[in-house]
């Protein structure tokens, strides 16, 4: 996994959640300004450590942060991790990927939703438009960038509540943003509101179970851990690679 700042707490979250047995091998950026030039300048960094993370031999690699791929655009995104793949042998997901297959998994068109900045908010909801799905709702917690991990699951239950009572008829709650833990909100909010949560953190953990072909599960966070569905994504990647694999 690359991760794009050296915050602690949400890849510990992960590791929790996981089964015993799996790896992750973390390799970190160092992102402060949270700036889509920032964000755009890292491309090279994420490469020399997908190169870096081929070469060890990852089953699979994971590119953490969204706003860097999202800024590419959806199609841009997907041209550009099929040439990594291509180049490097080895399969690469990054967030935004996940959090769209996610959406499609728990059968989601339009959401209400929430994440941690102005400028990130604006991203996501461009790439997500051009990806397909719709928004009635999606208000930032706008807080300073070394500050997310400060924002405590009741704070984002709040804030999510009241856009899902303002804005009803939503097929289900999008939570983006790596950098907060709050894995533990999504049951909270699918118990109260009955609808679907996906949340970055548990995105990642579904991604890995699904790739790994794993079902252990930890209870409490939520249907994309509980039900584990199909990943649309990793299921379409295997019937190219073998037809009568899915069937």
């Amino acid at each position: 996994m690359v991760r794009p700042t050296r915050r602690p707490g949400t890849l510990e979250e992960l590791i929790r959640i996981l089964p015993e047995g799996i790896g992750i091998v973390p390799l970190l950026l160092n992102f402060k300004a949270g700036s889509n030039s920032e964000f755009l300048e890292s491309l090279p960094q994420y490469e020399a450590f997908v190169a870096e993370l081929a070469e060890q031999g990852v089953d699979f690699i994971i590119l953490s942060g969204a706003p860097p791929f999202m800024l590419l655009g959806y199609e841009g995104e997907r041209a550009l991790i099929e040439a990594w793949e291509a180049k490097y042998g080895t399969p690469i997901v990054t967030d935004p990927q996940m959090q769209v297959a996610s959406l499609r998994a728990l059968g989601i068109k339009s959401f209400v939703g929430a994440s941690y900045s102005a400028i990130q908010n604006e991203i996501v909801l461009k790439y997500m438009a051009e990806a397909g799905f719709q928004s009635l709702s999606m208000e930032p917690i706008d807080v300073p960038f070394d500050q997310v991990s400060q924002i405590s699951a009741e704070r984002l239950y709040s804030h999510v509540k009241r856009q899902c009572v303002r804005h009803p008829g939503a097929d289900g709650i999008y939570i983006q943003g790596g950098g907060w833990q709050t894995a533990r909100v999504v049951q909270m909010l699918e118990d109260d509101l009955q609808m679907p949560v996906v949340h970055a953190t548990i995105c990642q953990a579904w991604e890995i179970h699904t790739r790994l072909r794993v079902r252990q599960v930890a209870s409490g966070y939520g249907r994309l851990l509980t039900e584990l569905p199909k990943n649309p994504a990793i299921a379409s990647h295997r019937a190219k690679a073998d037809p009568g694999l899915e069937r």
